[in-house]
């Protein structure tokens, strides 16, 4: 409780920060926030549950405060008082700090607006009551009122605040009614993508509040990217931005979604991969991707309810002797469910089948739900007695002996939803009474003696049933899958077996060394014994008759004779991407298209490194390996120098590698740059130098800034 002497104080406090807010309001299209001050700004979300809290609080006490018991309460009047104060204080600090942060990039209006204006209405409000409670005129009745008006503003700045930092409708979204699709009619990106974007990335990237300038709630935004650039590159999941970043380390500093919040599962980033390896098609539906497509096999999973809803039964339960009677070796009933009085009936062994067996259960025909014969010798004649069993909803006659001559026996089941005639004999004219069955959705004839024109005509009869008549070899061809290169190790000092496999026999595996594409007439046949000499860019591509050529994989493998005894770096690299240090540059462990993971030296420098050897050798090349990711400022080296003597008191220059312009749409590679060495006589000590483009071209979105310049070995040959 504030003492009496900080009173006067408090109450100055007060006017003075209203007055600030006003100014603020006023100025707000011509106030630009310091750095030094936008850290004020940033503890607006940490600070505000406290006066929420002390508001809420002081108007329930300001609402009970006139009832006779407390209006002679001392304790109580002082309470309330003060803490209506601190309240009102505490919320117009976190006003100011809201609109210092609002100031910040990343935030539109909407709901900020109407967040701002509700916040600024809690402070003018809450001050409002407390400079006027102790007028004459002030009574419990305008109290009361005041009381709700202040809770009810609270309230709804909370609302519009958090559709800010968690996207809309944050606070209903659980409760809310989400229309399931099912997979026949999803679209991947709309029902599979998009909905894994509005539970993890949305709270940070939507149009009320962009973070990095990156909105996700469209596919305009999306197409569009963010300040580091495109959020995706169609086709190449392996250079995607998108990706690069989910699967940083969780404490990275560029990890998505940020530690702390709701993070991807396995799944959903496994779609997300598939989705953009499939060209990231926003139209493309899920059952039009291949049947044994992984993107169609995942997405589907992602479409199926979180609970199955049990179908409901008007019928009494069959009693448990009788259940028990019918069960047999050769005839089993189960109950679907613990509590359900549906039952469901499998018929097994051909040769122990007697018709007596169906007809026996006519005990029970009024909870039998699903009955399975499928494979027993069931005739034409016993399907009269099927039709007894009045609320049949599936029933399986695969592979009997039926004609379908009695079929229209079964249309008086008013329930049968599933009929499957596969492997019969029916005639052609056995279902022209499909139309009669009432509830009849799904129909499997395949391998039952009709013919194309008879399946075809019998489905334009009857477009409301689904009629699966089987797999057609239509002569479409189906691409195989890639080959797997199998190498462990892709430094060598010695020749190297290259090792290639593929899961499928019979494939013809065909290479190249260069980095070419292989094809299928001029490219090398890949045979076990293949060494590996040289560096080499391999690329493989599987073949065989019938199927389409895989997808290419490729692998580069780098020769490394002459490893350095020690290196030395002369300039230090960027505090964020320092690696193992000058060990990394000799330590034959490739980095990947991930520079964030602790394998790559990052500079906006010259880079400078000394490699030393205690004998010395002869090179002819020196190999630079570094990353090229036009969109995340990362560069080849403007110049390559390399200079070489018996100490590094004594180098001379001999190579120097220029790197043509570069363009905003090279693609992201792993290269080695080659250096052709004129070394005459041995020598004990190299110097390498790396130079970044010092300012990039006004096409960039870094424009005069330096590029980065990221390596992870030095090869010397």
């Amino acid at each position: 409780m504030i003492i009496s002497r900080y009173k006067g104080f408090a109450d100055n406090l007060l006017i003075a920060l209203n007055i600030f807010i006003v100014f603020l309001l006023l100025a707000d299209g011509h106030i630009v926030i310091p750095q030094w001050l936008q850290p004020t700004g940033r503890m607006h979300p940490l600070v505000l549950h406290f006066p929420i809290v002390l508001l809420i609080l002081a108007m329930l006490l300001e609402f009970f405060r006139f009832m006779p018991e407390f209006t002679d309460d001392k304790l109580y009047q002082q309470f309330t008082t003060t803490l209506l104060l601190v309240g009102a204080l505490f919320s117009a600090i976190t006003v100011i700090m809201g609109l210092f942060l609002s100031h910040e990039a990343g935030y539109a209006n909407g709901n900020l607006q109407w967040h701002k204006w509700f916040g600024v209405c809690v402070t003018f409000i809450a001050t409002f009551i407390y400079w006027f409670r102790g007028k004459s005129r002030y009574n419990a009745t305008i109290a009361r009122v005041n009381a709700i008006v202040l809770v009810f503003f609270v309230i709804v700045a909370g609302h519009f605040g958090a559709d800010i930092t968690h996207g809309d409708n944050f606070i209903l979204a659980p409760v809310m009614h989400k229309k399931q699709v099912s997979v026949d009619k999803a679209i991947v990106y709309q029902d599979v993508i998009q909905p894994i974007f509005e539970s993890k990335c949305n709270g940070c990237h939507n149009a009320e509040k962009s973070k990095g300038g990156l909105i996700l709630t469209d596919q305009a935004s999306l197409l569009k990217g963010g300040k580091t650039g495109k959020l995706f590159v169609p086709g190449q999941p392996q250079v995607s931005l998108l990706l690069q970043r989910i699967h940083l380390p969780d404490d990275a500093k560029n990890h998505m979604p940020p530690n702390g919040k709701p993070q991807l599962t396995p799944d959903e980033m496994k779609v997300l991969y598939l989705w953009i390896k499939d060209n990231a098609n926003f139209d493309q539906k899920v059952v039009s991707l291949p049947a044994g497509d992984s993107l169609r096999t995942i997405a589907s999973t992602f479409l199926k309810p979180a609970e199955a809803v049990e179908e409901q039964f008007d019928f009494a339960a069959a009693d448990d002797k009788t259940i028990k009677k019918l069960n047999s070796n050769y005839r089993g009933v189960y109950q679907l469910g613990t509590n359900s009085p549906a039952l469901s009936v499998d018929i097994f062994n051909r040769t122990a089948y007697d018709p007596k067996m169906l007809s026996d259960l006519t005990e029970i025909k009024k909870q039998i739900v699903s009955l399975d014969l499928h494979k027993m010798p069931v005739k034409d004649g016993e399907l009269k007695t099927i039709a007894k069993f009045e609320n049949l909803r599936t029933l399986n006659l695969n592979y009997t002996d039926i004609t379908g001559s009695t079929l229209k026996e079964l249309t008086s089941l008013k329930y049968l939803r599933s009929l499957s005639l596969a492997g019969t004999q029916l005639k052609p004219h056995s279902l022209d009474q499909l139309g009669a069955f009432k509830s009849l959705n799904e129909l499997v004839i395949w391998n039952s003696g009709l013919s194309a024109t008879d399946i075809q005509q019998l489905k334009t009869a009857n477009k409301k049933v689904q009629i699966i008549d089987g797999y057609k070899n239509d002569g479409k061809l189906i691409p195989l899958n890639s080959p797997q290169i199998k190498n462990t190790a892709f430094v060598f000092s010695k020749p190297v077996p290259l090792v290639i496999s593929h899961p499928i026999k019979g494939v013809t595996i065909r290479y190249t060394t260069d980095g070419t594409d292989p094809d299928s007439l001029h490219s090398a046949i890949y045979q076990p014994g293949v060494m590996i000499a040289d560096n080499s860019t391999i690329k493989a591509k599987a073949y065989k008759p019938g199927w389409y050529g895989s997808n290419i994989v490729s692998a580069a493998f780098y020769k490394d004779s002459f490893r350095p005894d020690s290196v030395q770096l002369l300039s230090v690299p960027n505090e964020k991407y320092r690696a193992g240090g000058a060990k990394a540059l000799a330590d034959g462990e490739l980095g990947t298209m991930d520079y964030n993971a602790g394998k790559w030296l990052g500079y906006q420098i010259d880079m400078q490194v000394l490699l030393y050897y205690n004998q010395p050798v002869t090179p002819h090349t020196l190999t630079f390996n570094c990353l090229r990711m036009i969109n995340n400022q990362i560069f080849l080296p403007n110049e390559i120098q390399v200079w070489g003597g018996k100490d590094k008191d004594h180098l001379k220059l001999i190579s120097t590698l220029k790197t043509g312009e570069q363009k905003k749409d090279d693609p992201t590679v792993i290269t080695g740059m080659v250096c052709k060495l004129n070394v005459s006589a041995p020598i004990s000590c190299i110097k390498l130098v790396a130079k970044p483009i010092y300012k990039l071209p006004q096409w960039h979105p870094a424009k005069g800034q330096p590029s980065w310049v990221f390596a992870d070995e030095i090869f010397v040959n």
